[in-house]
């Protein structure tokens, strides 16, 4: 389990200084840096961070993992992930309020509530469905095959 921790945590890190850093120097949400740069620098440090994890995994168990483990591993460090950013967000809803959820596009008119439900529930979903697709790849081609066995 230290594994998982440890790189989900990373991914969370990495989130929050991304999203910090950009919220404080751009201005305005539908720049580039928001629109583009977020989901690019999510997905990639969410990819690198399972391929560092299950690199981890191997050199912990001296041999390449199976399949199954990498993908067990690797959903398990996007799990971390995916509880961790969306608590980072509720410290922010907490902190900020809601001005940073009224200065995304679309919505306007509904409730701050449902929107704020919605974007945690995408979050966590989304860093899960991605986490798994990630694993899945990162696996099939770090895992031990059955003819070195």
């Amino acid at each position: 389990m230290k594994i998982p921790l440890k790189y989900g945590l990373l991914i969370t890190l990495g989130v929050m200084a991304w999203v910090l850093a950009a919220r404080s120097t751009v201005a305005n949400p539908q720049s580039l840096v928001h629109t583009l740069g977020s989901p690019i620098i999510f997905n990639v440090l969410h990819f690198v961070m399972i391929y560092l994890g299950l690199k981890a995994l191997e050199r912990a168990k001296g041999e390449r993992p199976t399949f199954k483990e990498g993908l067990k591993t690797g959903v398990a460090i996007s799990f971390v992930y995916a509880l961790t950013a969306a608590l980072f967000f509720v410290a922010v809803l907490a902190v900020v309020g809601t001005k940073w959820l009224a200065s995304e596009p679309g919505v306007a008119g509904t409730p701050t509530s449902r929107i704020a439900a919605q974007a945690f529930a995408g979050l966590f979903l989304g860093a899960m469905l991605f986490g798994l697709i990630y694993s899945t790849v990162i696996s099939f081609f770090l895992a031990k095959r059955q003819s070195e066995d």
